[in-house]
Order: C-alpha cells, then structure tokens, then sequence
C-alpha cells in the first residue's frame, strides 16, 4: 500500500464536491433525451479514466467492463430505470475514485488528491 497523501488545506477536501455540484448544475441543463445519452457517454469515460494508470492491474480492465455494462444498461433503458443505473455508475465510479485515493495512486499523479472522491 502507498501512502496517503497529507492535506494541506480544507479546499482539498471541498474542491471535489464544489467540482461535482458544477458538474450535476451544468448537466441539469441539458434537455432530455439529450442527457441521458450524455450520461451514458461520461458513465463510460469514467470507467476508463483509470486505464494508463493502471494502480489495480488487470483489475482496472474488470471495472472498466462493468462501468461499460453499466452504461449499456443505462442507454438501453428508459425513465427512471435508466437513471438508477446512471446512479450506480456514478457511485462505482466514486468507490473506485476512493479505493485509487485509499491505495495511494490517484488519477492525477501531480495531484495527490485527485482521486478523493
């Protein structure tokens, strides 16, 4: 195991939920069916954010297939049975940004905080 990084400030630790609370506002406005597929679409880029770093080994290729299976069953959906499984890509995504953070091998090598969720 790596160690963890130190926090030097509180806005590393209120950085990530401002960044998502902007990312959850500037999607909102996107009207549907437009978001969902957008969704869809940055469901599977987060799977894959963590494929050159490779910090899980062959781990990394399970959880990408499950974010793509995830993201499948998002699109391939509709109504609110759709957004569940955008929900549950966007809360694996975060376990897996925690466990990165956790093992000390965040997404962003210059950025020790990068992955804390």
């Amino acid at each position: 195991m790596h160690p963890n990084p130190n926090f030097a400030s509180t806005l590393q630790w209120i950085l990530p939920v401002v960044i998502g609370i902007i990312f959850c506002a500037l999607s909102s406005l996107i009207k549907e069916p437009a978001r969902k597929n957008y969704m869809t679409v940055m469901i599977a880029g987060a799977g894959a954010a963590y494929l050159s770093g490779g910090g899980f080994g062959k781990t990394e290729l399970a959880f990408l297939t499950l974010m793509t299976l995830v993201a499948y069953l998002a699109s391939a959906t509709s109504g609110a049975r759709a957004y569940q499984f955008i929900g549950i890509g966007w809360l694996l995504h975060t376990a897996w940004d925690v466990a990165h953070h956790l093992y000390g091998n965040p997404l962003l090598p210059f950025s020790a905080t990068s992955s804390l969720g």
